[in-house]
């Protein structure tokens, strides 16, 4: 009991270990790390744009408070300092006939608070700038054009940030597994593909990669080499309907990476299937790109997925994914060479050959009876 613990325990923990190394994860996500990059940081604020965009919501929203409060705090200070240096201030005693240059501004708080409705254009008309200074008026339209470019800037990041097309790939689902099986009297690698949404993807297209490391006949050991992967469907891999979950497969056969793996070698094998899909939102005309992958333990050999459309008796198209990531086991030959051995087997059997040189002889009945 101890031993089979044992064992049980260490085949997880490699398991779990083998999970954590691939590069995409199954929401596409890609897991690497860059190190010892020569250029500085200050590379990224050449885009800042995309540099913005590309950040997490906590850190988007703290640049977001932070450059709204920074602006209305630094001009408070500077519209503070117009007041002293021009002794606006109730600490001066002006006199009755003084006329300071920003009406009722009488502290550090009330600057701020003019600063605010002066880049936010609220205009409660308490405070006010008067005429009596050049400085008061070239910091008033600094401030009205400084705060809308900041305006601008911030908010179309956040409308950016929420319109992006990585949020629309968020309702295109893969299914758990892949499965290998006959189809069509072949062996084949099948995906199951899904848009949760009725919207369509314009002019989708289907590919893979399988990530894997290999040694070249020179030595070289190349980690994370790319194997292009061939996906179709009945339809063809271009422009595809996908308006009900698709069953996309990749043909195994002697041009396929897969084309020498079998049943019993598939979960010794060090291998990531990646597969992308690429198409164009119809609601934006933004492209997107769907990822993920699948790791040896993820592909299962001689299982079909289970049906998952119906049509109902009002004639209505329904989709159950309940069924979505379900699979049945079929019969399956347990390698591509098997299956290619076999095919090749019975076209022979239904050939026959004639043998020009043969020749029957009849032998006589009378003959073989004499005694």
């Amino acid at each position: 009991m101890l031993n089979y613990l044992r064992k049980r325990l260490s085949s997880h923990m490699r398991e779990r270990s083998r999970r954590r190394a691939r590069l995409v994860s199954k929401d596409g996500r890609c897991n690497i790390e860059f190190g010892n990059v020569e250029k500085s940081r200050f590379v990224f604020l050449i885009d800042i744009w995309t540099t913005i965009l590309d950040l997490r919501w906590r850190y988007k929203m703290t640049i977001f408070i932070s450059a709204f409060l920074g602006s209305w705090f630094l001009f408070g200070l500077l519209w503070y300092v117009v007041a002293y240096i021009h002794k606006d201030l109730p600490e001066f005693n002006p006199s009755i006939n003084h006329t300071p240059c920003v009406e009722n501004i009488n502290g550090l708080t009330s600057a701020f608070l003019f600063s605010l409705e002066t880049q936010v254009t609220i205009g409660y008309g308490f405070r006010c700038v008067t005429e009596q200074c050049a400085t008061a008026i070239f910091l008033l339209i600094f401030q009205s054009i400084l705060g809308v470019i900041i305006n601008s800037f911030m908010c179309g990041a956040i409308l950016a940030k929420i319109s992006r097309s990585k949020n629309r790939a968020k309702t295109i689902t893969f299914s758990k597994n892949a499965v290998i099986s006959k189809r069509g009297g072949k062996l084949c690698l099948l995906i199951r593909v899904a848009n949760l949404r009725k919207s369509l993807l314009i002019g989708s297209h289907i590919y893979g990669k399988l990530l894997k490391t290999t040694i070249t006949p020179e030595g070289e050991t190349i980690i994370l080499d790319q194997v292009n992967i061939e996906f179709v469907v009945d339809a063809g891999n271009e422009n595809l309907f996908f308006i009900s979950p698709l069953t996309i497969y990749h043909i195994i056969d002697k041009n396929s990476p897969f084309f020498h793996m079998a049943a019993e070698t598939i979960l010794q094998q060090d291998f990531e299937l990646v597969v992308f899909l690429d198409g164009t939102v119809e609601a934006t005309s933004a492209t997107c790109q769907v990822r993920t992958s699948y790791i040896p333990e993820e592909v299962l050999w001689g299982y079909r997925f289970a049906p998952i459309v119906s049509k109902t008796k009002e004639g209505k198209y329904r989709v159950d994914f309940q069924n979505f990531s379900k699979t049945v086991a079929v019969e399956t030959p347990h390698c591509a060479f098997c299956l290619q051995n076999e095919k090749e087997a019975k076209a022979k059997e239904k050939k026959g050959y004639d043998n020009p040189g043969f020749v029957l002889a009849e032998v006589s009945e009378a003959s073989d009876t004499q005694m």
